[in-house]
């Protein structure tokens, strides 16, 4: 039995639910998202609360979908009432982030800069060497912090690059001094 597919998952007051035959939408202060729900989950909505549940507990691949859906509707309920944050940091010198528009340019050690589309349902903000990814769809916002840090991935010798704000790069030494004959 999956035990986060068991969980209930509460619907606070002002934000509303809508399950259909495959599809679930829920709409908040933050705004709305919808989801595609596969044919072997169903979802019940009874006073406030959101159930999963599959047809067949037995079945490892539908105890998985259980929980995956189950995750994904409280990710959703969380979004549009708080919404997510991802903050990524740029680290270099003469490394530089600046918004131009909706997209940011990076400058990031190539003869070019980089110009990076943010996607709609995204708002990125930036001060001095830090990025702030906000949105309410958790999968977007991952999937777009992950391709910017792509952009530049930070290198073990000097910790140059994009990483995430409170990730650590472990450092390797360079190379070593031989010593005198």
């Amino acid at each position: 039995m999956s035990r986060v597919g068991k969980q209930q998952i509460m619907i606070p007051a002002g934000v509303v639910a809508e399950v259909q035959p495959g599809l679930v939408k829920i709409k908040g202060p933050k705004g709305e998202l919808q989801r595609i729900i596969d044919k072997r989950v169903t979802v019940n909505l009874t006073d406030g609360v959101l159930t999963c549940d599959v047809k067949n507990k037995e079945n490892k691949t539908e105890r998985a979908l259980w929980g995956t859906f189950a995750s994904h509707l409280k990710n959703m309920v969380i979004g549009v009432t708080q919404g997510f944050k991802k903050q990524l940091e740029i680290n270099g010198v003469g490394y530089k982030v600046a918004m131009q528009g909706t997209d940011l340019k990076l400058e990031v050690g190539f003869s070019h800069s980089v110009i990076f589309k943010i996607p709609t349902g995204i708002k990125a903000t930036v001060e001095k060497n830090q990025i702030a990814l906000e949105g309410i769809d958790k999968e977007l916002l991952g999937k777009t912090a992950a391709e910017l840090r792509a952009v530049k991935k930070p290198e073990p010798y000097k910790g140059k690059g994009i990483k995430y704000l409170d990730e650590v790069v472990r450092r390797k030494a360079g190379k070593a001094v031989k010593g005198g004959s």
